[in-house]
């Protein structure tokens, strides 16, 4: 099977005018992560979830309680469109995007936006974003599941650590050289190490391929 394994990069929101279009858990989740890279948010939706009514509330998001319109587009960045069952708006999304030149993901319509939503784990300063290039989204979710619990509150101090270390020597050391070795020095010993456990099914199936 041919997956596309795109091109992985992190994007700057910062400031930038994101539109979600939902108002369920989904939708929260997603405009969580938005308002935590610091975007302005506008979430289109008749009804919010809990999350999402105390944001609007707070107004830390936009709400606009209707139905998605063309216009809502409009200065937008990114697009990220959480309902399932609505294809014609995953389409019609599609189409404007290209001519609009906005950022658009249709959840589990890979066809239908212009970059894909990797999962993603979060510990302290830390993002690791795991694909599978569509070919096991179920896969991707109980990665980061298991690397959730490697990377353990001890992990995020470490990280802190390693930041300010970071910070002090950009302070006080101006030989970049001295810098990069004393960075690599704080970091030496550090490993990641673990087993991978398959499922019954896949033994069972890889014991019938092999005899």
């Amino acid at each position: 099977m041919s997956q596309n394994a795109g091109y992985q990069i992190s994007l700057d929101i910062q400031g930038r005018l994101c539109v979600v279009i939902g108002g369920d858990d989904e939708a929260s989740e997603k405009v969580s992560r938005l308002l935590e890279g610091g975007a302005k948010v506008i979430v289109i939706s008749p009804t919010l979830n809990t999350t999402l009514k105390k944001l609007a509330a707070s107004a830390k998001i936009i709400h606009r309680g209707r139905h998605f319109r063309s216009t809502d587009t409009q200065d937008a960045f990114l697009v990220l469109n959480t309902l399932r069952e609505d294809l014609d708006l995953s389409k019609s999304l599609y189409e404007l995007a290209k001519a609009e030149k906005f950022l658009v993901w249709s959840i589990d319509q890979a066809e239908r936006s212009n970059f894909m939503m990797p999962a993603v784990v979060e510990r302290g300063a830390l993002r690791v974003a795991i694909s599978t290039s569509g070919a096991a989204p179920a896969l991707a979710s109980t990665l980061r599941q298991n690397y959730e619990t490697i990377f353990d509150e001890e992990f995020v101090q470490f990280l802190d650590w390693l930041g300010k270390i970071r910070e002090s020597l950009h302070e006080n050391e101006p030989n970049e050289l001295r810098r990069r070795e004393q960075l690599r020095a704080a970091v030496e010993g550090f490993s990641l190490t673990g087993t991978l456990v398959y499922p019954a099914s896949w033994k069972e199936q890889k014991e019938q391929s092999d005899s």
